[in-house]
């Protein structure tokens, strides 16, 4: 008799950056635990796509047909500033299209479930058009509604709109099929999506399950950071790493640690610096100073982050993981984003994690100081609930049909 094959999963790493594609594998992974047969595809953009092929995943031929998000977003960048409705307001223009990509994708490929990280477009258009969804669909979010930026009528009319959609989604149960928040409770304000509309934490409480973080590494196996140095082939001088996340908007922040580190270099002689550009950035690009290490993309950054005596940051997903890791942490939310000013830097508010800085407020002196008053200084964070990934993989697996 012919053995029966697993479920098949289209896996949807969306959004910009890599924050999203860490966890998404690592959800995946526990997926394969309770479904040993599971067969899953992926589409992904780079630099996702790129983390994912490395790590030995099935990317769909698809992936060439989607517009580049992380280009959208770039080319609304300046001065370390990213307006995100302004990127909203480009992006949208795209949803159509890649909402059409995803749904032709998972009718080709047969597949019993798509599982999509903050697919905005697809959530997006399925609330435009409820027929396009002819496939089980969970949505993982890690932050709920946005926010006005500019008080502008066009920008007020556009968040609220699309406040608007993401809360009739959220209230309709044929338009999903389970709703994960990777994080907590406290992370959604009780904030109304709009007028007339409802609070967002009351309404995420009934509909959402809140499951906690999930990162690629158990940060006690990076208790010692000694140790961790010593693994990585640094010495024992104060290392501090600087870098900024999966797409080039934060490079500036680069090029300010490269100011600072001769002026704090003065006080602490054998500081070492590394700096990393991710995917997006070419080392040429980054102002070099001497006795600094400039790289690309690193490979399981998070290794290099808990052994460090001090990191610096954007105010992205890397916070998180460093919090995870219990480092000490200086961090530059984008100005103007608000999901980096407000719903990642309540959250390190919360867990008493990190020294927010303001980019546009720093001076290579100011940074200079920040780093020799912090460097290798001892850090207790409240620590973040980190079984996200198992519990995503449990609730995904109760919408899976139950004759796949």
């Amino acid at each position: 008799m012919e053995e029966k094959a697993g479920p098949k999963v289209l896996f949807i790493s969306g959004s910009i950056g890599m924050g999203h594609v860490t966890r998404d594998l690592e959800i995946a992974k526990e997926l394969r635990r309770i479904f040993p047969k599971m067969e899953v595809v992926w589409m992904a953009e780079d630099a996702a796509a790129r983390y994912l092929r490395d790590s030995g995943e099935v990317l769909l031929p698809d992936c060439s047909k989607l517009p580049s998000s992380n280009a959208i977003a770039e080319n609304h960048a300046s001065d370390y500033k990213m307006t995100l409705s302004e990127v909203w307001f480009e992006w949208i223009k795209t949803f159509p299209e890649r909402a059409k990509v995803y749904c032709e994708a998972a009718k080709r490929e047969k597949v019993d479930l798509v599982v999509a990280d903050e697919t905005y477009d697809l959530f997006t258009e399925i609330e435009k058009h409820p027929e396009i969804k002819q496939f089980p669909y969970v949505l993982i979010l890690d932050f709920i509604g946005v926010y006005q930026e500019r008080k502008t009528p066009l920008h007020l009319l556009g968040s609220y709109m699309f406040n608007r959609q993401w809360c009739n989604f959220i209230l309709d149960p044929k338009l999903h099929d389970g709703l994960i928040f990777i994080g907590e409770v406290d992370d959604v304000p009780h904030k109304k999506f709009g007028l007339f509309l409802p609070d967002r934490r009351e309404v995420s409480e009934k509909y959402v399950d809140f499951v906690g973080f999930a990162f690629p590494f158990d940060p006690r196996d990076y208790s010692n950071p000694g140790k961790v140095k010593s693994d990585l082939g640094y010495g024992k001088e104060p290392l501090v790493i600087c870098s900024v996340g999966g797409t080039a908007a934060a490079k500036p922040l680069l090029d300010l640690c490269a100011k600072a580190y001769p002026i704090a270099k003065k006080t602490i002689p054998n500081l070492k610096m590394v700096l990393v550009g991710g995917p997006r950035i070419d080392p040429e690009s980054i102002q070099k100073a001497d006795g600094v290490d400039v790289k690309g993309y690193v490979p399981q950054l998070y290794k290099h982050l808990a052994a460090a005596d001090l990191c610096i940051s954007a105010g992205g997903f890397t916070t998180l993981e460093i919090t995870a890791l219990n480092r000490p942490f200086l961090y530059f939310p984008l100005e103007k984003h608000f999901e980096q000013e407000i719903d990642v830097g309540d959250r390190l508010i919360r867990h008493k994690a990190g020294k927010r800085m303001t980019f546009s407020e720093t001076t290579p002196e100011m940074l200079a100081k920040q780093i020799v008053d912090n460097v290798g200084k001892n850090v207790d964070y409240i620590p973040l609930p980190l079984d996200g990934a198992k519990r995503s993989a449990e609730i995904i697996a109760k919408c899976l049909p139950q004759n796949s």
